[in-house]
């Protein structure tokens, strides 16, 4: 099945943060209908004005949204000034899984990345999502690093 890659725009807001809300972690963080949308638009506003941010949604042939990531350049001294790319909140929708759309998207974010002269390209996911871990891992990631993170 034919899919096409795009920025996303503001229109397509709502059916991001649907898919983003669509699993058992998701649901607990996300929902513009009691955060409010202002938030989310301030977000995409940064991420669109920002030439080291892709937010991609990704279309079937009629047009209907079946998954979104973001993609970051991160620029850094390490590694001889190695430019890292990061794939955050991949998310096909539910109704589609199992068809091959989430490997077409990382796939074509690897590619992105090194189009854009990426050596690295990392990712985390929550440790509680077993089934990502599988999938990245037969994609040829490698769980190199422990993370850390502190709420603000």
């Amino acid at each position: 099945m034919p899919l096409h890659f795009r920025a996303a725009t503001l229109a397509d807001i709502p059916a991001i943060i649907e898919m983003l809300a669509d699993d058992f972690l998701g649901a607990l963080r996300e929902d513009y209908r009691t955060a409010g949308f202002a938030r989310y638009e301030a977000a995409f506003a940064r991420i669109d004005a920002d030439p080291n941010q892709f937010l991609c949604v990704v279309e079937e042939e009629d047009g209907t949204l079946v998954g979104t990531l973001q993609l970051s350049f991160l620029a850094g001294l390490i590694q001889n000034g190695a430019t890292r790319g990061q794939i955050e909140a991949v998310r096909v929708a539910s109704d589609r899984r199992g068809r091959g759309i989430g490997e077409a998207m990382i796939r074509w974010a690897i590619e992105e990345c090194r189009a854009q002269g990426c050596s690295i390209v990392q990712l985390t996911t929550d440790r509680r999502r077993t089934e990502a871990h599988r999938f990245y891992d037969r994609l040829g990631f490698a769980a190199s690093h422990l993370g850390y993170k502190l709420a603000l």
